[in-house]
């Protein structure tokens, strides 16, 4: 076993130090892939219209739930991959990546032709506001071309995320921020092109990326041999990260869904609460960052011990992980409650907008008390392969709880974002409750088998 493979072998020693290791770097591409919205948004703030941050924040939202989605179906080559290297079985390791990439091929050209014939459709559905209707038409059907690369991008990070390597990721999104932040300044701050020259600079960011993450991957050492012959429908190989990787995908998409249906309620008050909730939107992308690397470091993390049999070290690394992100969730709590309008003034300088973000994002301080105890479950089942369970969980708290709470609340007069917002930190109780009771299952019966 060369040095590099050894060093991302999670089955032996000490788990906290290798842990933090691993999800720091997870963090920082999460933090720069945030950005990417976060980028568009500021900037659009800055030398555009509120209708402009109303499409912006719509658009963004609705491709923030496609790219959960194709994340959330990546993350089946990350278990299998990680699972694979757990049992000793690394070798396998290229006719999986090949088979993923012959699924995501067939995904990409799917969702790019899906997403520019149905952008009208999908405005409307969204309920955009007649002010930013067009604008958002424009900014899903430019985004929706550059689907490809959206996809090759997570497919590449959740191959090196399952053979235990997060600092590749890093630097492909890191080159994608840059480049966005660049083309952004130039199209939308130079230019004055609006909306869509913050889609345009998203998807050639996107495309550089994945460029230039091929240039790095071919002088990469990796723990398995890989060639162009590989890259067939191998079909067993497929079902696999597809029964892993479709109840994730699924799980995200229908969340997604439901955080989409809370910005087209939103978007039915009017311009200003539509764009408030957007800017809160992107600081809670920004707030929820580390339970997020938490959880998509669990499932590496676990998924190695579960190949290597060590069922302990994958429960004590559940633990560990909930501890250290719930003391970050504190102060993102603290931030969030009390510092709403300074954060939300970051991305608009429109005092009604700033306004109604800041009351908006008071009630997710409640959720960054909540969500780093159920992020890391949901990182823990997906590792061990419960994903069924993890979708069950999501779609049960998105349905039953979060959007008929968001649309109650749009109805009570006086309205208050502060209200619609609770319908998260409601569903995300609920979801502890259901992971806690997993875990009782886990225990009693599925650690028997």
């Amino acid at each position: 076993m060369t040095k590099a493979v050894h060093e991302n072998n999670f089955t032996s020693g000490p788990i906290a130090g290798p842990l933090i290791r691993f999800a720091l770097p997870v963090l920082l591409a999460l933090f720069l892939q945030s950005m990417y919205g976060a980028v568009d948004l500021l900037i659009v703030g800055l030398f555009a219209e509120s209708s402009d941050i109303s499409a912006v924040a719509t658009g963004s939202q609705f491709m923030h739930t496609m790219t959960g989605m194709i994340a959330g179906l990546s993350m089946g080559t990350t278990i299998l991959l990680g699972q694979q290297i757990g049992e000793g079985r690394g070798k396998e390791g290229g006719k999986t990546v090949g088979a993923s990439i012959v699924l995501f091929l067939i995904v990409a050209a799917v969702m790019s032709v899906t997403l520019v014939c149905s952008a009208n459709g999908l405005a409307r559905l969204l309920q955009a506001p007649e002010e930013a209707y067009p604008a958002a038409v424009s900014y899903l059907r430019i985004c929706g071309a550059g689907s490809a690369v959206i996809i090759a991008y997570n497919l590449i990070g959740s191959i090196f995320r399952g053979i235990g390597d997060s600092k590749t990721p890093l630097i492909t999104v890191a080159i994608a921020c840059v480049c966005n932040i660049l083309g952004d300044l130039l199209l939308v701050g130079v230019f004055h092109m609006g909306t869509a020259g913050a889609a345009y600079a998203t998807v050639a960011a996107q495309a550089i990326s994945v460029i230039m993450s091929f240039l790095i991957i071919r002088k990469k050492t990796l723990p398995f041999s890989f060639s162009k012959e590989m890259i067939r429908p191998d079909m067993p190989r497929i079902k696999r990260v597809c029964f892993l990787g479709i109840p994730i995908a699924l799980q995200d998409l229908l969340v997604g869904i439901s955080f989409l249906v809370i910005q087209a309620i939103v978007n039915t008050l009017g311009v200003i609460p539509s764009a408030g909730v957007g800017v809160a939107e992107k600081m809670v992308g920004f707030i929820m960052l580390v339970p997020s690397a938490f959880m998509q470091s669990l499932s590496a993390f676990v998924a190695q011990n579960i190949g290597a049999g060590r069922r302990d070290r994958a429960e004590k690394t559940l633990q560990i992980g909930i501890g250290l992100s719930f003391a970050v969730g504190v102060l993102m709590a603290v931030l969030s409650f009390f510092f709403g309008k300074q954060l939300s003034g970051l991305f608009t300088k429109d005092a009604a907008v700033i306004a109604a973000s800041a009351d908006y994002l008071k009630a997710y301080a409640i959720d960054c008390l909540l969500t780093p105890v159920f992020f890391c479950f949901i990182g823990f089942y997906n590792g061990i392969g419960l994903t069924a369970f993890v979708m069950l969980q999501g779609i049960v708290s998105a349905f039953l709880v979060r959007v008929p709470v968001s649309f109650l609340m749009s109805r009570r007069v006086p309205v208050s974002l502060f209200h619609i917002g609770l319908a998260t930190p409601a569903s995300s109780l609920l979801q502890i409750v259901m992971c806690l009771i997993c875990m009782m299952y886990v225990k009693k019966k599925y650690w028997k088998q």
